[in-house]
């Protein structure tokens, strides 16, 4: 499995993932009706993507690229550790594990072993806003393929026994990826800091002690509630004839009995009324600073509006501070180029989320060179944004952040695997799939002036989370404990 990256690591993938959205007119489309003109002629070969509602609700989106004869398939499940409820955090990313492990047709690992068969490979992520399941293979073997992920969708079955030694499995994920770095648990304490109402504030493995007290049942009752037609799309990108591939998806995945997809309450935020701060100590070579601040989601609407704005305006600033080698963070702090000339930090970043279900952050972070306090390094992020704000940036820095963008989408256009990722965001996110080419033309078009505004009014002290890790190494004792005997070998689900 693809597990999503703690915060500390996300410098680069929320940047390149989120603002680098493919956005050309080779993945605009029209309103779902196929009958329907697209909104702008492609500059492109590759044709558009079409959507379509299969009979029992599913939606299916396809995006033919015949420059290779291999197709992306893709299932996403609108539903992700944002829909869990307090006591079974982790089970939608449990649950992924799970639709490995059978069908009354198939037994456990069999559903992998036989898209290797096929000449593909396959696997799936769990994030906060979905759950998706992917193959990548010959383009001749997709019915195949879409034979095998409609069994398992529809009839997703497995032992008792089976979940039991998968929760070890899980158990184990998180001791390696959380449990054992300190950093990854000051992000997480850090993270359910910042929210206080919103299920972002859970991390999307769960807490241990929700792992350790999870049933079989509590996954299939979330496998019921959830993975329901309506509430799934499935996503083919590569090789294809558009109807032929309706047609297909029609007879595998629209076979699938509809089910009423559950209301969901809306679990809004609280406004912030003042700072907040998290000191976190553990057993660790080096501190580590992070300022997170509350920032507006970019919801992709037809009608531009002013927070769709500023939510573009900001993933402009994160770029200009750590969008690039020698960006503003890592010459004014790493390089020792900011005010005094002192080397601040030896790695310092920004990251964004732009896009999601839920609230989004805008984080600052710093691990502070030898000799440099945490409360210096805090007061030199704060000083490359304000510095923004007064000053603002030049010409040059946005336009070469502009440049890179575009290069990086052509690029992209050679994966049918990320151009089915990224249409499938889209859906997830209640976006239809004009939203990648307003993305980029939107980014595009913001203004050295809107990126200065966004620094001046988004980074006040009262919407500020910090966090700090402090190394203290008389917490050895307290540190997570290790697993007793043979630890079980980690899966790639």
């Amino acid at each position: 499995m693809k597990r999503p990256l703690p915060l500390t690591d996300m410098r680069r993938t929320a940047l390149l993932m989120a603002l680098a959205m493919l956005g050309g007119a080779a993945l605009a489309q029209s309103p779902a009706s196929p009958s329907t003109p697209p909104a702008s002629a492609s500059a492109s070969a590759t044709p558009l993507a079409r959507s379509f509602t299969l009979s029992n609700g599913m939606t299916l989106i396809v995006q033919p690229d015949r420059r290779a004869p291999t197709v992306a398939h893709m299932v996403w499940v609108r539903v992700g550790s944002m829909d869990e409820v307090d006591g079974t955090s982790g089970v939608a990313h449990a649950l992924e594990h799970m639709m490995f492990k059978g069908t009354p047709d198939l037994k456990p690992g069999e559903f992998s072993r036989r898209i290797a068969a096929l000449g593909g490979r396959d696997n799936a992520f769990t994030s906060r806003d979905a759950t998706a399941y992917h193959q990548q293979v010959p383009a001749s073997k997709l019915e195949a393929v879409m034979r095998l992920e409609a069994d398992r969708f529809a009839r997703n079955q497995w032992a008792d026994e089976e979940f039991r030694r998968e929760i070890e499995v899980i158990k184990e994920e998180r001791r390696q990826r959380t449990e054992e770095s300190p950093r990854a648990r000051m992000f997480e304490a850090l993270n359910a800091m910042v929210y206080q109402a919103s299920p972002y504030r859970r991390p999307i493995i769960g807490w241990m002690s929700d792992i350790e007290a999870m049933t079989p049942d509590d996954a299939r009752a979330f496998f019921r509630q959830w993975y329901s037609p309506g509430n799934a799309a499935v996503v083919i990108a590569g090789d294809v004839d558009v109807e032929q591939t309706r047609a297909l998806a029609e007879k595998h995945f629209g076979a699938i009995p509809a089910r009423a997809v559950p209301a969901r309450k809306p679990r809004e935020e609280p406004a912030q009324a003042g700072p907040r701060r998290l000191e976190y100590r553990a057993v660790a070579d080096q501190a580590l600073v992070a300022l997170a601040y509350k920032a507006p989601r970019w919801r992709g609407a037809e009608v531009d509006n002013d927070a769709d704005r500023d939510a573009l305006a900001l993933a402009v600033l994160s770029a200009v501070l750590d969008g690039y080698g020698g960006a503003r963070l890592d010459r004014a702090l790493v390089q020792g180029t900011g005010a005094g000339g002192k080397r601040i930090a030896d790695s310092a970043g920004a990251s964004y989320g732009l896009m999601g279900r839920g609230p989004q952050m805008f984080m600052l972070t710093a691990v502070p060179a030898r000799g440099v306090t945490p409360e210096m390094a805090s007061a030199a992020l704060k000083t490359e944004v304000e510095r923004i704000a007064r000053d603002g940036i030049s010409e040059t820095e946005l336009q070469r952040v502009k440049t890179q963008w575009t290069a990086g989408e052509i690029y992209k256009l050679d994966s049918v695997f990320n151009q089915a990722r990224e249409l499938g965001s889209y859906w997830i996110n209640g976006m239809d799939l004009n939203a990648g080419d307003r993305l980029m033309t939107r980014l595009r078009a913001v203004s050295a002036a809107q990126v200065q505004s966004v620094a001046q009014r988004y980074f006040v002290e009262d919407q500020l989370t910090s966090g700090v890790l402090v190394p203290d190494a008389s917490r050895r004792d307290a540190a997570p404990a290790a697993a007793v005997g043979p630890r079980p070998a980690l899966t790639r689900h």
